[in-house]
């Protein structure tokens, strides 16, 4: 059975820095691409970032430069530093698994139960 489990969320200001954690278990970690998406209250969940099994990157319009995913095959944890949080990073941040790499919510095969980030102003 998969399980994958993230930690890190919490309050941080407006120009601060955060960094997400998502263990994984249950599947070769190192053969699947990884993937964080985020939903905000009353918005659907949208594509923040995701990395291939061959370490490249992948990000959205709104986090480029800000943000950055990495992994480590060793502990089959996935990262998200996020750098220069705005009040619209706000939001349930998840973690996604998926034999290919894609980018919508359809192209994940496993997720996480997310973590809260709040950005305050």
């Amino acid at each position: 059975q998969v399980h994958m489990v993230e930690s890190g969320g919490g309050l941080i200001q407006a120009g601060g820095s955060l960094r997400l954690s998502c263990v994984v278990s249950g599947l070769p970690f190192s053969n699947y691409a990884m993937a964080w998406f985020r939903q905000a209250p009353v918005k659907e969940r949208e594509f923040v970032a995701a990395i291939s099994w061959r370490d490249g990157t992948y990000y959205s319009d709104s986090v480029k430069g800000r943000f950055a995913i990495s992994r480590d095959v060793a502990k089959n944890t996935v990262f998200l530093q996020m750098n220069s949080v705005k009040p619209e990073d706000t939001a349930v941040y998840y973690c996604a698994s998926a034999r290919r790499l894609g980018v919508t919510v359809g192209d994940m095969d496993y997720w996480g139960e997310g973590s809260l980030v709040t950005v305050s102003s």
